[in-house]
């Protein structure tokens, strides 16, 4: 697992498509690019297993590497939630503790973290101005933010 969220984790590109995911306390957004990084387009939204313990593997966590296999990814990308200020809190050692979960079960696929601030909000907006209301934007806010948090990532790259 690597992690970018204070700069690129690695500067050399691969083509190939990403999976940006949002983690939600009780959804998972999930977005994919295309292979040459260009644009980021939504998935789906996946429910998060909470009730899966020990060993075994929670569904979540299934779901989204099976979807990680449809598209052939060659690397996934996770918003790591951190504060305004650039300071972690409980938030983000939930996220990390995810994701070190998710990384060894999608292995030898890379995951990387990446600063998530502001893209929920930034989703929100830009689902507001597209006229999209109500029970609609919950069922795909959380999509919209993988979206974002997987462009911004994208767009850093070719900066």
């Amino acid at each position: 697992m690597s992690d970018s969220a204070n700069g690129p984790a690695s500067n050399t590109w691969t083509r190939g498509r990403r999976l940006g995911i949002d983690l939600g306390k009780a959804r998972i957004g999930v977005a994919v690019c295309d292979p040459d990084g260009l644009l980021a387009t939504p998935v789906a939204t996946v429910r998060r297993d909470l009730k899966t313990a020990g060993e075994d593997i929670p569904s979540d966590i299934r779901e989204i590497a099976e979807t990680a296999r449809e598209y052939e990814v060659v690397e996934i990308v996770v918003g790591l939630p951190v504060t305004l200020s650039g300071e972690e809190g409980p938030a983000a050692a939930h996220t990390r503790a995810w994701v070190q979960r998710f990384a060894d079960h999608v292995s030898p696929v890379p995951v990387t973290l990446t600063d998530e601030r502001m893209t929920t909000a930034v989703a929100t907006r830009r689902l507001n101005e597209g006229g999209v209301r109500g029970s609609r934007k919950r069922s795909i806010i959380d999509q919209a933010a993988a979206v974002e948090i997987l462009q911004q990532w994208l767009d850093q790259r070719r900066r």
